[in-house]
């Protein structure tokens, strides 16, 4: 049975190298879980247990996130902060992921309209880094135009791909609209039936990216929300999915089953009958944040509460009133149990995907 490290090399991957991995992913069932991050925490938790259960992983950090990499004492005009975590996070992930013996992707999430002089700083990063290495500091980036008209969605899609492919560096887009609010981008009031992509408009985006690149991925929207709700407040629709896939396979009369890669977003709190369906019609990547979130918070949540004892003071606990307490108030003894609970989470949501023991 093929292995992902017989195809790659641990490290960060980039050009075919990701094209490959995602490839292999659709043909044998399963989607690699992309982990929004906002510390070193939180990157070495995600690749701890991309390691331990043996699999690879898509390391990827939004706009706010890559912000708070940066430090949020810093001013973000113009978007620098951002980009500059953005940068510190790959910088990290590159002198780090061959130690864990994993293959990483690293990507950057939802960069609306509004936002891509973030994007732009990155492409420029990546053109130094990919002048002096060979390749990029990313794998993949996210542009996220789904509020724009589809038309100009992937005419300015196309732009940046031109300039991506140059790197070989891999772009997914969206097309559809993610529901619910994140990182400043609320579509929590927007229509429903623009939740639901439709299959002419994922032919029109297939075509058109095709005229430039092979390496692109699709986040086609079936009910997706991002945050998590009370069960039956979204309405998951895979299908869709599926429907897109064959109506490709038929209009453009291709021997090759299932075209396209998507990406499935809003994954925390998802049913997960709808992601093995999802996965079944192509989905190769999931995004998950809220879930990892709360658990990164709750562990250290209970850990004070099971320590608020120790945690008061720094001398005096209930074992002495001269006792130190510096060994449970250390902040690495504090994060660690934010880690702990977070891989967790993360442990659940490879299993979920099917991405368990891939390398």
């Amino acid at each position: 049975m093929v292995k992902i490290l017989d195809l790659v090399k641990p490290g960060v991957l980039y050009g075919d190298q990701v094209t490959k991995v995602l490839n292999h992913a659709k043909e044998k069932g399963f989607a690699i879980p992309a982990v929004n991050v906002t510390s070193t925490s939180h990157i070495n938790c995600a690749l701890e247990i991309a390691r331990d259960i043996n699999s690879p992983i898509i390391i990827q950090l939004s706009n706010g996130g890559a912000a708070f990499f940066a430090g949020k004492g810093l001013d973000n005009k113009n978007q620098q902060a951002s980009i500059l975590g953005a940068i510190s996070a790959a910088e990290h992930v590159h002198r780090v992921a061959k130690e864990y013996g994993i293959p990483v992707i690293m990507h950057t999430d939802h960069c609306a309209k509004k936002l891509l002089p973030w994007l732009d700083g990155m492409i420029k990063e990546d053109e130094k880094f990919f002048k002096k290495n060979g390749k990029p500091l990313f794998s993949s980036h996210m542009i996220d135009l789904s509020q724009e008209p589809l038309k100009e969605n992937i005419k300015i899609a196309k732009k940046y791909l031109k300039k991506l492919d140059k790197m070989k560096i891999t772009l997914e887009l969206e097309v559809g609209v993610t529901g619910g609010e994140e990182d400043g981008v609320d579509n929590s009031g927007v229509e429903n039936k623009r939740l639901y992509t439709q299959p002419e408009d994922i032919l029109y985006t297939y075509e058109e990216l095709l005229k430039i690149s092979k390496r692109f991925t699709i986040a086609a929207t079936f009910g997706n929300v991002h945050g998590v709700y009370k069960p039956g407040n979204v309405k998951l629709e895979p299908k869709i999915l599926n429907n897109c896939q064959k109506y490709i396979e038929k209009e453009l009369n291709l021997k090759t089953k299932k075209p396209v890669n998507f990406v499935f977003h809003g994954g925390s709190g998802s049913e997960p009958e709808k992601i093995t369906e999802a996965i079944k019609y192509g989905v190769v990547k999931m995004n998950i944040d809220t879930d990892t979130q709360f658990a990164y918070t709750n562990g250290i949540v209970n850990y004070v509460n099971e320590k608020k004892s120790y945690l008061k003071s720094q001398i005096g606990n209930p074992e002495g009133s001269e006792s130190p307490n510096k060994k449970y108030y250390d902040p690495r003894v504090v994060l660690r149990t934010g880690e702990e609970s977070m891989k967790k989470r993360l442990e659940l949501a490879f299993k979920q995907l099917k991405c368990l023991n891939k390398n």
